[in-house]
């Protein structure tokens, strides 16, 4: 199989730094899978999850002009796709009704709090006229 962006490929993990994981390809060539590209969570070291030796399972995401090759192995994995749900009452109506009844009902909450806020602040002060 050639190498193309998009193919998913078998390879050897032939060295690891900081920064990633080299990767030996078919037809001899090699490519780097970046540290963010490892695994699915967050990778602070490398070697927690890969070693020299390791067979892994790459997509190609990008060829240089200059020959570079970026891996990845966490877009390489298969994942299932998650069951739709059935729709619910709530999910039933339009987005916009469901927009303007959230709206309308923030608006209100909103004009009630304040309502309150100045109810409080007026009896401290001693009414609508009292000095500050």
């Amino acid at each position: 199989m050639s190498i193309e962006v998009g193919n998913k490929l078998k390879g050897k993990v032939t060295g690891i730094k900081k920064f990633g994981a080299f990767v030996e390809l078919p037809e001899g060539k090699s490519g780097l899978v970046h540290i963010s590209e490892v695994a699915d969570n967050y990778v602070e070291n490398v070697e927690d999850h890969l070693s020299v030796g390791d067979e892994v399972e790459v997509k190609v995401l990008t060829i240089a002009d200059d020959g570079k090759i970026s891996l990845s192995i966490k877009k390489a994995k298969d994942r299932p796709r998650r069951p739709q749900s059935k729709p619910s009452h709530k999910q039933a109506q339009p987005k916009g009704e469901d927009f303007e009844k959230k709206l309308t009902n923030f608006l209100k909450d909103s004009e009630d709090k304040l309502t309150s806020i100045k109810r409080q602040t007026e009896s401290r002060r001693g009414g609508k006229g009292a000095r500050r």
